[in-house]
């Protein structure tokens, strides 16, 4: 099923003058855009209350939007996609207060049972993971809320997290508008633990969750993985139907003897569905790259190779349907966010573009 889009106002820019030096008062990569006239709307999902290692991510969406003013307007692949209208919704400023209050809970948490405690033992860790766990559902409704709200207004809807958990409610709120769809999950991890650490929608446990609860996504392919647990291993073989991995180590070690990244580049958009959702976990990229992201792993694609599948995507006719963009960490430095800046502009070019 193709999800129908109302007429909405469009954004007027032909007196924009995209090389002039980008207004800081305007809305995210300098565009005078606003909620009601923008194509194509960015969710701001400043939550991280189940990071497990790094934090920092639920600061992302602010810090990429700064970095934001820095990137050119022109993509030789799509000169014309920004002047649909991109726009970042504000940070929710109650969403982050609670995401930073249990976040601190979580550490708590995490140390103690991290040393062998017994959690039945204590009433407080007891009392901690429960209010967690509602946190999260609280979260996962506001974003399918938001997503619904958008999708029904006949907008494009994109995500920028915050930690990996946060895309949750967008998927299922896209289940209700596509009969089925895939995941394309650029990741060095599976994300497939079953209530990771005890949080039932732990970032670590994202696409178990949406495999479990959400039929409509008929498959989830992953690419870069490289960090990989023995219960997501067996999970893996027990679901070839909806599961497909291509591990960071097998893609190099096909390069090394000589394949081509095209060749592997087009297997693995052969095995989306017509459908397709951009997870991009930005530790999916060599850390070089995104240094400061939750958990970061040795090896992982470069940038441009990660451009490169999602043009591929589009000249085989399938249709990119959203995204979501997590896990960029801020440091003492903007190289985070610069490189998150142009990973999103590169997804909102491409989602656009695709649905033109």
């Amino acid at each position: 099923m193709r999800a129908g889009f109302k007429l909405c106002v469009m954004l007027d820019l032909r007196n924009f003058d995209q090389n002039a030096v980008s207004n800081p008062d305007n809305n995210i990569f300098g565009l005078p855009s606003t909620e009601e006239n923008a194509e194509l709307i960015i969710m701001n999902v400043p939550w991280e209350v189940t990071v497990s290692y790094g934090s920092g991510t639920a600061k992302a969406p602010e810090a990429i939007c700064k970095a934001s003013l820095q990137v050119d307007l022109y993509d030789p692949h799509f000169p014309n996609a920004w002047k649909r209208g991109f726009y970042l919704t504000p940070t929710d400023k109650q969403l982050q207060l609670r995401s930073s209050y249990l976040r601190k809970e979580a550490e708590l948490y995490i140390d103690y049972i991290s040393r062998g405690e017994s959690l039945e033992a204590n009433q407080f860790m007891c009392k901690t993971i429960r209010e967690i766990n509602e946190g999260s559902d609280y979260l996962n409704q506001w974003v399918y809320d938001q997503a619904m709200s958008y999708l029904n207004k006949g907008k494009l809807v994109g995500l920028l997290g915050g930690d990996h958990s946060t895309p949750f409610g967008l998927y299922k709120a896209l289940a209700e508008r596509y009969d089925a769809f895939g995941i394309l999950q650029i990741d060095a991890h599976c994300d497939l633990k079953k209530a990771y650490e005890g949080f039932e929608y732990s970032h670590a446990s994202i696409m178990y969750n949406t495999l479990k609860e959400i039929p409509q996504v008929k498959n989830i392919l992953q690419i870069g993985v490289r960090d990989i647990s023995q219960d997501e291993w067996e999970y893996i073989q027990e679901h070839p139907d909806r599961i497909g991995v291509y591990f960071d180590q097998n893609i190099k070690e096909r390069m090394f003897a000589g394949d081509t990244f095209k060749n592997i580049a087009g297997e693995i958009i052969d095995r989306l569905p017509q459908n397709v959702h951009i997870s991009f976990d930005i530790d999916g990229l060599d850390p070089k790259l995104c240094p400061d992201t939750g958990t970061p792993v040795p090896g992982g694609f470069e940038l441009d190779q990660i451009f490169y599948i999602f043009h591929e995507i589009l000249k085989s006719g399938r249709r990119i349907i959203s995204f979501d963009l997590v896990e960029v960490g801020v440091g003492e430095t903007e190289w985070n966010a610069n490189v998150g800046a142009r990973a999103l502009f590169k997804l909102c070019n491409v989602l656009a573009s695709s649905n033109s």
